[in-house]
């Protein structure tokens, strides 16, 4: 399985971005997904994972209540979006694939795409 993220830029506190992230799996539906997250001189981080169906969702606290993880099988595609941003969840975010059922633990993750950086300035 291959992963690309997209969607990462800058933006002002209190803003949103959306994060994507495409998959080359010809069964994506498979597939539970997670998004992480690395800030500068810190350890890698989960941030929010979603089921093969969609309908089971969990959360990091730092970030309930203003992410929202969702994906379209039809386009094999995982979106996070992230509103209300605030500085410190400036990082560069990854997403990550598992066969079947949700994880928070990185290693419970076999595929990882390549990041892409999120800054929110105050």
């Amino acid at each position: 399985v291959q992963l690309q993220a997209s969607g990462g830029g800058l933006v002002q506190a209190g803003g949103s971005l959306r994060l994507s992230c495409a998959a080359s799996a010809r069964t994506f539906s498979k597939y539970a997904m997670g998004w992480f997250r690395q800030a500068p001189g810190k350890e890698r981080e989960f941030v929010a994972t979603i089921s093969w169906s969609g309908g089971t969702r969990y959360y990091a606290d730092s970030v309930k209540g203003r992410f929202t993880i969702s994906r379209d099988n039809a386009k094999n595609t995982v979106y996070l979006q992230m509103n209300n941003l605030k500085p410190e969840d400036t990082a560069v975010y990854y997403c990550a694939a598992r066969e079947f059922t949700t994880a928070q633990a990185m290693a419970e993750y076999a595929y990882w795409g390549q990041g892409t950086q999120v800054t929110v300035s105050s």
